[in-house]
């Protein structure tokens, strides 16, 4: 392969727990991307009352399928867009100005509680996050709160509190996790565009099971204020949207530090590279996933998938060839990083016996390797940066390429009665290529690569080193221009 209008809602949006899902009413036709959306507010051919108004009704209307959303805004997200509508006609512009958009719950909104996938009464946010700020001062209207699992743990979106959410292209599917609630709302047209949060691929897992671009930017490109430092550097926010002209705008508008952020990047315009050529560029094309103990490789499905992708690359001029990459015993960075992350957000709820039994026993095993234990395994990132570095500084590649997942979506369900270890497991088996990153900090794309024999997506991962988004991006636009991936749609729902 060388070359080359619904009512204000303040608890949870959602079906009870077991019930089947309820039809749903006739949805119309999707909505615009977002891209389009500002151009036609631009333009004066809408108005942001009717998108808003649009958006909200396309949720109500699939919420009793596909259960996208947690909480939504209706009253204030219409009054918003008629504020935005003044500003328009009296020529105001703004990146995103009157474009409605939605945020995953764990993204604190003034007014609304961040639940992150809980059950039980929190209070209301006092203050929106920075993500959410930036998003209001670009003038996007956030209707909505997303759904995702329990503090993120899982690439699937269930849970007591809320239900299950469901795949817009096969309701009987997960749209993975734990951005799930995000990604079923873009996938589905009831939003142009979303925020998610990746800290072990929970944008690029649950984007490769919907068929979106999702952006896992560098560390840093978008606070997670009013966390410093979320999940021990493990997670950041990123976007989900249909194109990568989308992913990127929302990219740069939410993009930038709150004063007491510990990473600042130098700024990138998103944007501006998904219009430029990326040039002729040294792919590698990986298949060994790194160390998971589960003896984890790709369904045959996905696999037909990634080498399709990868033979469209060298059709397009890149020199793409097989290698494996030297992760080293990353692994062990990860686990306890990501344990007491769970550990330090489980410690804040209210009520701990709501917890669903996996999380609690994250949190005795992440109470455990707090101290010394994390503080060792972040020490251990430098010399991760030197050694994943080299792949691209000393073998002399651009980009690395993946599957995005081992395996196509599962069946909602999958993980039930399942106890702690064997969730872990199970959920390595299906997604053992995204979370290194994640303990590198590193920046990485979902593209969409195609569709199994019965119709589920799955994804490719575009990876690259230290702040390489500009690259990555380029690359996903020259992929979609010739793909043109944006022009199937899930059914109706």
């Amino acid at each position: 392969m060388s070359s080359a209008e619904p009512t204000e809602q303040t608890g949870p949006a959602v079906r009870e727990p077991g019930r089947a899902p309820r039809p749903a009413a006739s949805v119309p036709p999707p909505l615009h991307g977002l891209a389009e959306s500002v151009r036609r507010l631009a333009d004066a051919t809408t108005t942001s009352t009717a998108l808003v108004a649009d958006a909200l009704a396309r949720i109500e209307a699939t919420q009793p399928t596909l259960n996208a959303f947690r909480h939504l805004r209706a009253e204030q997200a219409l009054a918003e867009a008629a504020e935005a509508d003044r500003r328009l006609a009296a020529g105001e512009r703004l990146p995103l100005l009157g474009v409605p958009v939605a945020v995953k719950d764990d993204t604190d909104v003034v007014g609304l509680p961040t639940h992150f996938g809980c059950d039980g009464e929190l209070p209301p946010a006092a203050a929106d996050s920075e993500a959410v700020r930036r998003l209001r001062a670009a003038g996007a209207i956030v209707v909505g709160k997303t759904n995702s699992c329990e503090l993120g743990q899982w690439p699937f979106t269930e849970g007591p509190a809320f239900g299950a959410t469901r795949n817009p292209w096969n309701t009987a599917h997960t749209p993975g996790g734990s951005s799930g609630g995000s990604a079923a709302a873009v996938a589905a047209g009831l939003v142009p565009a979303a925020l998610g949060s990746d800290g072990a691929g929970s944008v690029r897992i649950p984007a490769a099971w919907t068929h979106l671009v999702g952006i896992k930017p560098q560390r840093g490109r978008i606070s997670v204020h009013p966390h410093s430092d979320a999940f021990q550097g493990l997670t950041v926010n990123g976007p989900l949207a249909r194109t990568v002209a989308d992913a990127a705008l929302l990219l740069d508008a939410v993009a930038g530090a709150h004063p007491e952020d510990f990473h600042r990047p130098p700024a990138v315009s998103a944007a501006d590279a998904a219009r430029r050529d990326p040039g002729r560029l040294r792919i590698a094309l990986a298949w060994r996933p790194p160390l998971t103990l589960t003896g984890a490789a790709p369904d045959p499905e996905v696999r037909r998938a990634v080498t399709a992708l990868a033979e469209t690359l060298a059709r397009l001029g890149h020199h793409v060839e097989e290698a494996r990459p030297r992760y080293g015993l990353i692994g062990l960075a990860f686990v306890p990083r990501a344990t007491v992350g769970i550990a330090e957000f489980a410690a804040r709820h209210p009520e701990p016996a709501l917890l669903d039994p996996r999380t609690r026993s994250a949190l005795r095993t992440g109470t455990r390797l707090g101290g010394r234990v994390v503080r060792a395994a972040r020490a251990r990132e430098v010399r991760q940066h030197r050694r994943i570095g080299a792949f691209f500084d000393v073998s002399g590649f651009d980009v690395l390429l993946t599957p995005t997942t081992a395996a196509p979506p599962p069946r909602i369900g999958s993980f039930d009665r399942l106890g702690a270890w064997r969730t872990d497991t199970t959920m390595a088996a299906a997604c053992p290529y995204a979370w290194p990153w994640n303990v590198l900090g590193w920046p990485g794309v979902n593209v969409p690569a195609g569709f199994t024999r019965t119709g589920l997506p799955v994804g490719a991962q575009l990876l690259g080193p230290s702040r390489s988004e500009e690259r990555l991006i380029a690359l996903a636009a020259q992929l979609e221009d010739d793909l043109r991936w944006y022009e199937r749609r899930p059914p109706t729902r």
